[in-house]
């Protein structure tokens, strides 16, 4: 069954384990999703079944857009409330000086991601890592900040929603707006409400030629050979990038190279 569409996980429950749900409510055997939502958040994620799984890199997930909620003055190893050692009374602030830190991390940041975190050390993840009591150092990365703004200032939390781009972590965004602004602080809540132009209005399933970016182009007359996957030099000259070349059954996505050699990337994706 080739299948995408938009779900949306509850929150503390794994994203694996929200998989095996929708395996379950749509008679799906092998799925696939896009970036990985922590237990404690909720919000949607992109999936797609059967062959479906291959075209998630060839579909726009950015900008992802988070709501969150930061607790000023809490403290934990994890970064939200699932590791929670911590809580300190501190000063509550002005939103002028909030503002300000806000739009101080719009642009590329660096960051460390959290101990408790998808991310591997030689092969291990390192949440594994840290819920066995072994030492934990990941590298620094970058995310870009696209826009960030308030929601609600209500002491001793800040709720804000973000715009920001693939792999970056809104737990470590949070610890860095709490030590700019003198505190520590974790998120009690984070939802994702979008990924690129995907939002979450029911389980209903998408075509996905409407969501892929790439020019389609007429190859019909070549249908036999792309078919069974054939070289091919066209005789007519096109640009030197990536399309969709579109049949009645079936589409395949292709790169042009020289103008007229023709490059399958992934072949023969059949139409629902």
């Amino acid at each position: 069954m080739n299948r995408l569409f938009v779900g949306y996980k509850r929150a503390f429950i794994s994203s694996n384990s929200y998989l095996n749900t929708i395996k379950k409510k749509f008679n799906i055997k092998k799925i696939g999703y896009s970036g990985t939502l922590d237990p404690f958040a909720s919000g949607i994620l992109v999936l797609a079944s059967g062959s479906y799984t291959r075209l998630l890199n060839h579909i726009t997930l950015e900008p992802k857009v988070y709501r969150a909620t930061l607790w000023l003055g809490a403290k934990s190893e994890s970064l939200d409330i699932t590791n929670k050692v911590e809580v300190k009374m501190v000063s509550e602030f002005s939103l002028d000086s909030i503002n300000i830190v806000l739009d101080s991390l719009i642009g590329r940041i660096n960051y460390i991601p959290p101990k408790f975190s998808a991310k591997k050390i030689n092969g291990i993840r390192a949440y594994k890592l840290a819920r066995s009591g072994e030492s934990v150092e990941l590298k620094e990365c970058k995310m870009e900040i696209f826009d960030i703004k308030v929601l609600n200032y209500n002491h001793p939390f800040l709720s804000f929603e973000v715009s920001v781009s693939k792999g970056a972590y809104i737990r470590s965004l949070g610890e860095i707006v709490a030590s700019k602004l003198g505190v520590n602080g974790i998120l009690s809540n984070l939802i994702r409400i979008k990924e690129g132009d995907f939002s979450f209005e029911g389980y209903k399933f998408l075509d996905p030629l409407s969501l892929i970016k790439y020019p389609k182009i007429d190859l019909n007359s070549y249908y036999n050979d792309v078919k069974n996957g054939k070289e091919i030099t066209l005789k007519q000259s096109y640009k030197n990038t990536t399309y969709i070349a579109n049949f009645e059954d079936f589409f395949s996505i292709i790169r042009i190279n020289d103008y007229k050699n023709v490059e399958y990337i992934l072949n023969r994706i059949p139409k629902c």
